[in-house]
């Protein structure tokens, strides 16, 4: 065990664990955060997706070492109740959740990407996307909320 220390959602956030330990569990099981969830555990699905210093991770194969003085920001952290992050509105807006479980994946992965290229092409889009899954068949809804995002960013 050793003592990990880490910004969550602009919070100081102080986790004993195993150094291999996911970052996931001590989100969830330590922390107590809603978001990121459990998917399948072996980084295909990205129900688990986080930023990790502004960078898309899967934090179910993410060690909770690797976080250690990093900042780490989950879907509730992107934006809050009174101002929510553009992609936030877009998906209320094109009413994109369906179950809502795949949500941190999609959105916390096409935040980091509208971050570095606020004009990414639809190609661009669906490449940063990639593997990611939805079992509710939303994508084209999510496509639509990211492109209103982007126009509300510009």
């Amino acid at each position: 065990m050793a003592t990990y220390h880490l910004t969550v959602d602009g919070k100081a956030a102080t986790v004993a664990a195993d150094p291999q330990m996911p970052l996931l569990y001590a989100l969830r099981d330590d922390l107590k955060l809603r978001n990121p969830h459990f998917g399948c555990g072996l980084a295909q699905c990205g129900a688990c997706t986080v930023h990790l210093n502004g960078a898309p991770v899967r934090s179910c194969v993410t060690p909770v070492s690797a976080a250690h003085g990093q900042k780490v920001t989950t879907l509730e952290g992107l934006g809050t109740p009174g101002n929510p992050h553009p992609l936030q509105k877009a998906y209320e807006m094109e009413q994109v959740p369906q179950c809502g479980y795949c949500v941190s994946g999609w959105m916390m992965t096409a935040a980091a990407l509208l971050d570095r290229n606020p004009r990414a092409s639809d190609g661009d889009i669906r490449d940063a996307l990639a593997g990611l899954k939805c079992r509710c068949a939303t994508h084209v809804s999510i496509m639509r909320a990211i492109k209103r995002a982007q126009q509300m960013m510009a």
